[in-house]
């Protein structure tokens, strides 16, 4: 009974400290196995509570739901793992888990610039569930101290940011430098695996980006993906804090409907693809 109501407080544990994690939760097994159907394990980014098991398919299951969370992926998952007993020499020879996120959402954000609309903007973003990179070269222009959750990079290489992100990342680029603006648009269009992409600029500005993009090869697909002017429409003050108020509200906006439609889909059932034998 300890066990099975445990696992309870530990997940309200971690959600009332707004720690992302996976519960994975044993729901078949065939043959002989030190963990029954229903047993359960709580994985965040950095720690583990309970236990399926241990052995290799509790590393396995570890492995999977960190990647999860790296990922941002917010639908539930069933991994079906047939074991042989080399691996597993007191295990089960074929079991299923569900893999089940749970917690606060944490988006990945890049900013890049850290001028007066980004130093109004990451702020605000930090007090969102946003994970904040803030790239920029100008190590004066960044403010004495950080929100938290948030990392300031300084480099003369930004392009190298573009790469180290992980897939669905947020990007926002508003530097003041209209040729690093582009070459950053290239880049981010080029990794096409973002969550959302703003770019700070006039409606000229993005005309010209657009037929520099096409001639470039990108596909109207691509190139459409981008939000420029970035924010809400509808407010349409000048002011830094204006545009980012504006540009919280569009991200606000977009992880809401992503995680509606995750949400909405369907359970995922992964079909038998570690076998241990």
């Amino acid at each position: 009974m300890k066990e099975k109501t445990g696992w309870l407080a530990e997940l309200a544990t971690f959600e009332s400290q707004g720690i992302p994690c996976v519960l994975v939760t044993v729901v078949e097994e065939k043959g002989s196995t030190p963990r029954t159907t229903g047993t359960k394990m709580i994985v965040t980014a950095d720690s583990l509570r309970l236990t399926i098991g241990s052995g290799h398919l509790e590393y396995k299951a570890i492995e999977i739901a960190r990647q999860m969370l790296k990922e941002g992926i917010r639908e539930p998952r069933i991994e079906r793992f047939t074991l042989g007993k080399r691996q597993e020499p007191c295990g089960t020879e074929a079991t299923e888990l569900l893999f089940e996120p749970m917690g606060q959402h944490t988006v990945h954000v890049a900013v890049f610039g850290n001028g007066h609309v980004a130093r109004a903007l990451v702020p605000l973003l930090a007090s969102l569930p946003c994970e904040i990179r803030w790239i920029d070269s100008r190590v004066r222009e960044f403010p004495d101290t950080l929100p938290r959750g948030v990392t300031k990079i300084v480099t003369d290489e930004p392009l190298d940011e573009v790469d180290a992100m992980p897939g669905g990342t947020y990007f926002i680029v508003m530097t003041h430098n209209h040729p690093l603006d582009l070459e950053l648009t290239e880049r981010i269009l080029t990794r096409n695996d973002f969550g959302y992409y703003g770019l700070i600029g006039s409606k000229t500005k993005w005309v010209k980006f657009q037929h520099h993009l096409a001639t470039k090869g990108f596909t109207t697909e691509q190139i459409n993906r981008v939000r420029c002017p970035l924010g809400i429409p509808q407010i349409k003050g000048k002011l830094p804090a204006e545009i980012a108020i504006s540009v919280a509200g569009e991200v606000i906006a977009t992880y809401s409907a992503q995680a509606t439609l995750q949400e909405a889909s369907p359970l995922r059932l992964v079909q038998p693809t570690h076998n241990h034998s």
